[in-house]
Parts: structure tokens; sequence; C-alpha cells
């Protein structure tokens, strides 16, 4: 499961600190959903167009080995990483939020937005969450995913002991 970072990891807003770094809002319950949704046995990336360290830091903290960064041609690097993981468009998974992640979303097995993402997005993915980009969009997606694996219980029997 493939996710890209802005609008969808965050709420697609920019913040920018005295020194132009760049800042990032990230959802403790999206990462916690990533955590489970790894462990279940789902290799998760991220596929961002913009650069930033932030996206780096959090990816390193959650676990998620691969991230693709300052990407123009999403679809190219889609299509190269699935080929590596020996899977087919219809096996992978994307969650995007704009125009430009269309090509990707049109051709993947299970694509997703958040309810945030503009209509021509909406009406092409196979599910919009209910929950806000950057606040729990996509810990929805994960937990749909656990569930229709039949993982979702066992993730939450390790709680529940």
């Amino acid at each position: 499961m493939i996710f890209d970072v802005d609008g969808v990891l965050t709420d697609g807003t920019l913040l920018y600190g005295p020194g132009g770094e760049e800042l990032k809002r990230f959802s403790a319950h999206d990462g916690h959903g990533l955590k489970m949704l790894m462990a279940s046995g789902v290799d998760c990336a991220l596929l961002s167009g913009r650069r930033s360290a932030a996206v780096a830091a959090r990816a390193a903290e959650l676990g998620i080995e691969t991230v693709f960064q300052g990407i123009e041609d999403k679809l190219e690097v889609f299509q190269q990483l699935i080929a590596r993981q020996r899977l087919t468009l219809q096996q992978a998974g994307y969650m995007g939020d704009e125009l430009v992640d269309l090509p990707v979303l049109t051709r993947c097995g299970f694509a997703c937005a958040p309810r945030e993402a503009p209509e021509a997005v909406r009406a092409r993915v196979h599910y919009v969450a209910q929950a806000a980009a950057g606040r729990g969009a996509v810990r929805e997606v994960c937990e749909l995913l656990m569930r229709a694996q039949r993982t979702f219980e066992q993730a939450l029997g390790k709680y529940l002991s």
C-alpha cells in the first residue's frame, strides 16, 4: 500500500519556519494505523511530489523504509516499485488526494482518497475516507484493509490481552 503525503498523511497545509524549513503535522492515529498494517504483513511506502526532512523523519519513526520524495512522475515510480516487489498493478493500492495522483489511482487495484480530495479524484477511486486528511483518513484505510484481509481482530487482540 502506497500513500501520498501532503493532503493524505497531512491536512495539506504547508507551514514554513523562520529559517525556511518546512514543518508538517502528522496524526498519531494515522501513524499507529500504518504500524498495524505493516505488522499485519502489508508493505507500506510513501510517494510524495514534495521533498521534506519532516517526511523522512516521520517515515523513519514509523519504520517505513520505502520513501520517494520530489517525484514528478508518480506513475513511473509506482510501476518501478511494484515491479521490484513482484506485484501486479491490481495487487497494489494507493491513497492520493490530488489530480497529479490520478495516473496511479486509475491503474492500481485499490484506489482511495481522503474526503477533501477534489471531485475529479473522489469520482475515480474505489474508496473515499470519511475521516479527514491528516486526521484519521489513513488510519481508516489501514483498518479497512486489515478487516478485508481478516487481520484486524488479531491486531486488536494484542491490546486486549
